[in-house]
């Protein structure tokens, strides 16, 4: 017997059962898992993008890692072939929030470990890390803070910089915290924390701006409401 004949006697003695009834449990159960997380993330989430938008890619992200999961551990050929696959594909996304990264690495620890058939440990986990992004929301809630997101973006031939718009801002806001600032070639973006004390307060804020620097886009997105 040569070597190579006794090479793909190893990897197919590697082969394992798939248990179908098992598998669809976990299947279903990480579905499930994910659109709770999904939930939690929309309910408790700081990130200033679509919550139920980005939300909706759990499910997904999570099955598809428990599929993966389970078929690769089931022969060690395949393991080997993933790690080839892997090597020449790129995932591109724009996660501009380190809560996004976080979230994202839930739903794959879900697929991981119900992919793993550790079912219970997997189920232990997501509820701690659930009770712990629910109490850690309602400790940093007690606290006032601004109630609405206002991303500006101004081109770069004009001459308005980060500096005039913060001023623009403090004119009638009561609070003003920059969150996020891109600069490129042709277009510089912030975006900020702020609070009005009523609407009247909002109305004025989006008047300046489109009398004095009428280039610059404002974009509002609300938190938790506005004082009347």
């Amino acid at each position: 017997m040569n070597k190579n004949e006794s090479l793909l006697e190893f990897f197919s003695a590697q082969s394992a059962e798939i248990h179908y009834g098992l598998f669809l449990l976990n299947f279903l159960l990480a579905a499930l898992l994910a659109h709770l997380l999904s939930r939690v993330y929309s309910r408790f989430g700081h990130a200033l993008s679509n919550r139920d938008l980005f939300g909706r890619n759990f499910v997904v992200l999570s099955m598809t890692t428990m599929l993966i999961i389970t078929i690769v551990k089931s022969s060690l050929a395949l393991s080997l072939g993933l790690v080839g696959a892997l090597s020449i594909i790129r995932f591109r996304a724009a996660i501009k929030e380190p809560e996004e990264l976080g979230y994202l690495f839930i739903c794959i620890a879900i697929g991981l470990g119900l992919g793993a058939n550790q079912t219970v440990i997997t189920l232990i986990a997501f509820t701690i890390l659930a009770a712990i992004l629910a109490i850690g929301h309602f400790v940093r809630g007690r606290e006032p803070g601004p109630n609405l997101y206002v991303t500006l973006s101004s081109p770069r031939s004009g001459s308005v910089g980060l500096t005039e718009l913060v001023a623009g801002l403090r004119k009638h806001a009561s609070s003003v915290k920059l969150r996020r600032f891109d600069e490129s070639d042709d277009q510089l973006e912030a975006s900020f924390q702020v609070s009005f004390d009523d609407v009247a307060r909002v109305e004025s804020c989006l008047q300046y701006f489109r009398s004095t620097h009428a280039q610059t886009r404002v974009r509002l997105l609300d938190d938790r409401g506005i004082g009347n």
